[in-house]
Parts: structure tokens; sequence; C-alpha cells
């Protein structure tokens, strides 16, 4: 009997014992790669290239030269991955990936070891490829359920992109995005939208396949696009065939770009068609039921964010044009002044509001100035916008006071019985002397940039925005008066010129305040420089802005004097009399004292004689080419004065010829409850002569 526990007899093994690596990796399909890292050089052996299906002896080491063996998106995750690996320092990854037989399509397993030099760059690959179909077959099952995930995750992921689009260039913006194909899982995709019936490709992607000639095509080609706009059908191409058999001009122009198969889509809102989309695929594949449903929905949360977008550029387009129409259409030419004017609508939507800019020219060589902002950013506050300004510029010019300009517009808002306020800033300069007067409704102080480029805030006396004053009983607006020297700038602007978000109105303040410091002295390009900060913001408020800058040389010696005489007062028009002669001395024009003292107290007398109220002369002195002192006498009286001509009976209006010999021109200006009779005399430049003495 044997010993069982005997070894076994001895046998000997194998002339090929143990097998060479290469038969091992041959055996079970296995090759390996060899990459350089340093000079791009990448070495498969046999089995590796027929794994990777290159035919033999068309394959010279460079990497290019696999392009289009492996889909657009595993060949993205497996670049993503290897990059990934030599950034982070890993000595080896592993991937799974798709290549393209005849057949279709098998799957391959890719693993590498990093070899990296002294300093840790990797400097090396090296590696083996392996047939992995068998081993994932088992897993199929298991596939589909991730391929059916990963196929709801793209129309979630899409739809919840789409939803913050607020226009249709955001969503043309997101199908141009390079990384729109890996969203939707795709290797090439066309976006149409129908305009004046015709398809309009709006967004291709990537941008380096487009077919001249699919720019703009008709409902009725012969293109799968064209087809699902007029059947309002879906349309699934599954094989290179099929496409080529349906639509011949389209495939002979894609068919070397490598696309088998495609799904078409309708983009239907309300019952319309408003566009297509079509998801272009590399390889052949049969849509199945669950696929076609998931792409319906895709489609329709594409045509629903698509409208979405429409109607808000529509209503954007309406509420733009309707303010536009509201604004002035041109700014007109102020003799002594520059003036700049930007409007900047909101980017957000239809998020467009009342900001609002105007320049009045008024008489003696004034002009108003406003800037305002109306409660809300809706067409509404649009239009009350267009009331206000029109009735601001009515009161302006039918002669009213800025504080009384300002009252009666606040009373006009509360009066349109609407819930809105409006907040605003006028100003009434006077360009000859430089005197601007400032009324402020609840709105920003203004800036004032000196002819060094220096800006400070000028701090002006407010009162409630108008409608509110109104409401509240408190119509008192106080008036600010500064002097504007030549050269220097006012800047009124609103709310949207300033506003950053996580910042208050302060800090905003003084940041605007140093771009006008820093920005270009010429005034256009100052206000384009504004306009483009505030642009750089998120654009969530319509921006109004107005630059008036006074030209001219300096007022040297004079000003502006004035003085309140009510009836019965001897006392106030002795004070008068007084300042109208220390005026005219101080300013060089003694040889017209007289002369001027004369024909003022005539108006004073006319003015407290025909009247029941009181009277305001105001003396100033007007420089330019000529110098010149002006005198204006203000009363309540809406009665204009006439002149009488020699011969004609009565006696008043008599007073006037004296005005007309003595004064070198006079007029009449309405003044709101009032008028204004002025006239001007020229006297010598005292200035000018002491240069030429010298």
């Amino acid at each position: 009997m044997a010993d069982r526990g005997a070894p076994p007899a001895a046998v000997p093994p194998p002339d090929d014992w143990p097998a060479r690596p290469e038969t091992a990796l041959a055996l079970n399909r296995m090759g390996s790669f060899d990459w350089d890292l340093e000079s791009g050089r990448l070495h498969l052996d046999e089995t590796a290239l027929e794994l990777l299906q290159v035919p033999p002896g068309t394959f010279h080491g460079a990497l290019t030269e696999l392009g289009g063996r492996v889909p657009r998106a595993d060949a993205a995750r497996l670049d993503a991955l290897v990059s990934q690996a030599l950034k982070n320092g890993s000595e080896s990854y592993g991937a799974y990936y798709r290549v393209r037989f005849p057949d279709g399509l098998h799957w391959t397993y890719a693993q590498g070891h990093i070899r990296r030099d002294a300093g840790g760059r990797p400097v090396r690959i090296v590696g083996i490829i392996r047939d992995a179909t068998e081993e994932l077959a088992q897993s199929a099952p298991r596939e589909q359920d991730d391929d059916r995930r990963h196929q709801t995750t793209v129309v979630e992921t899409t739809t919840a992109a789409l939803a913050h689009a607020r226009s249709v260039q955001d969503v043309i913006d997101f199908f141009n995005d390079p990384r729109a194909v890996e969203y939707l899982g795709c290797d090439l995709l066309v976006v149409g939208l129908l305009e004046s019936g015709r398809i309009h490709l709006v967004a291709e992607g990537p941008s380096e396949h487009f077919i001249p000639g699919t720019r703009w095509t008709r409902v009725d080609d012969n293109f799968p696009m064209s087809e699902v706009i007029r059947t309002l059908t879906p349309r699934f191409i599954e094989s290179p065939e099929e496409f080529g058999s349906c639509y011949p001009w389209l495939y002979e122009r894609i068919k070397d770009i490598g696309i088998a198969s495609a799904a078409y889509l309708p983009l239907i809102a309300q019952g319309r068609p408003i566009g297509a989309i079509g998801l272009l695929y590399s390889d052949s594949r049969g849509f199945t039921r669950h696929e076609r449903n998931l792409f319906i929905a895709l489609g329709s949360g594409l045509a629903q964010s698509i409208a979405r977008a429409m109607l808000f550029d529509q209503e954007h387009d309406l509420a733009e044009g309707l303010q536009q129409s509201m604004l002035p259409r041109r700014i007109p030419q102020v003799p002594g002044a520059q003036i700049a004017v930007r409007y900047r609508s909101a980017r957000m939507g239809r998020d467009i509001g009342g900001d609002w800019y105007d320049a009045i020219p008024l008489p003696g060589g004034r002009v108003g100035a406003v800037i305002g902002d109306v409660q809300g950013h809706d067409t509404h506050a649009a239009a009350v916008m267009g009331q206000l300004r029109i009735v601001l510029r009515a009161y302006a010019t039918e002669g009213h006071s800025p504080a009384t300009v300002m009252a009666r517009a606040s009373a006009f808002l509360h009066e349109l019985d609407t819930d809105r306020f409006a907040t605003c800033t006028y100003a009434e300069a006077d360009l000859a002397t430089g005197v601007v007067q400032l009324v402020r409704a609840g709105h920003i102080d203004p800036l004032l940039r000196h002819t060094d480029g220096t800006c400070r805030r000028l701090p002006v006396s407010g009162g409630l925005p108008l409608g509110l004053s109104a409401e509240f009983g408190r119509p008192e607006y106080p008036v600010t008066t500064v002097e504007l020297d030549p050269g220097e700038t006012l800047l009124m602007f609103t709310d949207g010129l300033i506003e950053q978000p996580g910042a208050d109105l302060d800090e905003g303040v003084r940041t605007l305040a140093t771009a006008v410091r820093e920005g270009p002295y010429d005034l256009q390009k100052l206000a384009d420089r504004l306009c483009d900060m505030a642009g750089e913001g998120l654009g969530e408020d319509d921006m109004a802005l107005l630059l008036l800058r006074r030209h001219g040389p300096a007022v040297r010696g004079g000003g502006r004097l004035q003085q309140h005489i009510a009836p019965a007062d001897p006392e106030a028009l002795s004070a008068a009399r007084h300042m109208i002669r220390a005026a005219v001395r101080a300013w060089g024009a003694r040889e017209r004292s007289d002369e001027i003292e004369l024909v003022a107290d005539e108006l004073v007398t006319n003015a407290l004689l025909h009247t029941d109220g009181p009277a305001v002369v105001t003396i100033r002195m007007l420089t330019g080419p000529q110098t010149r002192v002006r005198v204006e006498v203000e009363d309540r009286s809406s009665v204009l004065p006439r002149r009488r001509e020699p011969g004609e009976s009565g006696v008043s209006g008599r007073g006037l010829l004296l005005v007309d010999r003595l004064a070198d021109v006079w007029g009449v200006e309405p003044r709101g409850t009032g008028k204004s009779v002025w006239c001007e005399f020229a006297v010598p430049d005292r200035h000018r002569q002491d240069a030429g003495d010298g």
C-alpha cells in the first residue's frame, strides 16, 4: 500500500515555465504603455494597440493619433483623472472608459504608475491596458440604473441652471458655454429659435464644429430641426445610415465630425413652437422609452425657461422704451456752461424705474438742473417720472423760485392719487455770477468738483420727498446757496450710481468722490467713466447722472446783492438805494451810478405803487465780453408794465420812458406768482483798464 504521507511523484515542468510577463499579459488581453511626459512620446505594445483599435503601422507615438477612438465624455473624464493624479502627488491611477469597435463600444480599463524625479515632478507614466467588457457585463443592470439616474440628473441640473436666466442672452450664453455638452451628456449641441418665420441658430457647441449655411434656415427645409418645429414632435436618429438617408445634405457636412446619432426636440411654449434643440452623439445608440421621456421633459423645461426669458426681454424693452421717451431727447446748449447727462437702465429683467434728469434754460443767463428718482422699478414708476419731469420744467420756466418749484411738484404728485413718492434735487444756477440755489427733497447730496480736481460732498438742506411733504402738510423746502466758480463742476446723481452690495450709501459716496478725483477733466469722458463704474455692479437699479460745469472768467470784485422792501416801509426803500449806490461804486461803475440808482428807484416805486405786495430788488455784476450791472425788481403782480409813448394821455407808464432812455437794455420776465422787470448797464472793466495802464 502506498504511503499517503509521501510527497507526490516529481513531474518535470513545461519548457516555457514559468511564463514570461508578456505572455501572461497577451493571454489575458492585457497590453502595456509607457508615456514619457517630457517629450510627450507614448509607446503602446501590440495588445494595447489592438485594445484601442489602432491599425498596425499607423501609430507613431503621438497621443493625438488616438483622437476619436474614445467618446468625448469618456476622454474628458479620463483626462481630468490623470491631471488630478499628476497634480496631487498620487503614485497611480485607474479608470474605466469605452473604445469604439466596429460592433459598438467596448469597455477598457487602464492603470498607470506615475514616476517622479527627485523634486516630485512627474516625468513618466508606465501602465497596463486590459479589456473589461466581460468584467462589467455582470454589472450591466446596475449601470442601467446609474444611467437612468444620470439622465434624470441631467434634466434636473439643466433646468436648475436655466432657472436663473433672466434674458434670452443668458440662455444663449448657457448653451454656448463649453461645459454645456458635459451637462447634457452629449458630444455636440445646437439650439435654434424662431425669428420672423425663420430658424436662427443661436448656440452651437463646441463652436469649432459650426456648419456654414445653417445660421439661418427655413421651417420647410429638410433639416431635423425644421422637421420637429413643423410637426411639434421629437425626432430620434439612431444610426449614421438613418442620418444620411433622411438628411443627406446635413449628414455630408457632419459625418467627418463623427456624429452617429442624435435627438432633436421641439421647444414648445403655450402650444406654439419657439425653437428647437439638437443633442448629437458620436456613437450609435438606441433611445429607450425612458430616455425619450426624459428628453421630452428636458425639452419642455428648456422651452419654459426660454419663454420666460423672452417675456422678461419684452417687458424690459417696453419699460426702457417708455422711460427713454420720457427723458429729454436732447440737452440744450446753455451759454456759459457745459452739461453732460447719462442714464443706464437696470439689467435685471424688467427692473426699470423712475430715475430721470433734466436741464432747463431759464431767462437771464440761468439754467435749472434736475435729478430725481420715483419709488419703484416698473412701468408705473417710469410713467410717474415723465409727468413729474414735465411739471417741474413747467413750474421752473414760469419763473417760480426753486423752493416753490419743489413745493408745487410735491403737491402735484400727491394729487395724482398714486402710492408713489419721489426724491429730487433741483439746482438753479446763475452762470454769470456763479450763484447756485439748491433745493433737496429727500435725495442724495450732490458733489462739487473743484478746478484742482478735488471733490467733496455738498451739504444741502432738505425737505421730505415729493408727494410726502404735501401729504403731511410740510411743503417748506429750504434753499441752500453756493458759489460755483468757473471750471468747477456740480455732480447730481441717483442712488443707482453708488449702491453696492454690502455697503452703505456713505461708503458709495466716498467711492464716487474718489472716482471723480481720479477721473478725466473732460466732462463727457468723466460721465462715461462714472457710468462704466456703475455698470461694474450688479445692475439691480437704474441710474441717472447730471454734470454741470461753469465756464467763463472768474467774477472779480462783485457778486449778487438783494433787498426785500415791504409796502409802506421807507427805511427798506432807503436801504435799497444805499445798497445800489454802494454796490455800483464798489464795482467800478461810478460813472453810471446816478443812472443806475435813478432807474432802480423808478422800478421799485412802480412795483410798490401798482401792486399790493412787497418788492424784491436784486443787483448783480455780470461778466463776459462786456461787464454789465443788472438790476431786477420782482413783485407779485402778473400784470405786465406798459410803456406810454410821447403824446399819449395819462401819467402811468411814463416812468418806463426814463428806464428805456437810461438803461442799455431792459425787459420783463414772468416769475410764477408775479414778474420781474430788469435792466442792464454796460460799465468799463476796471481790471482791464488797470492792466492796460500797467
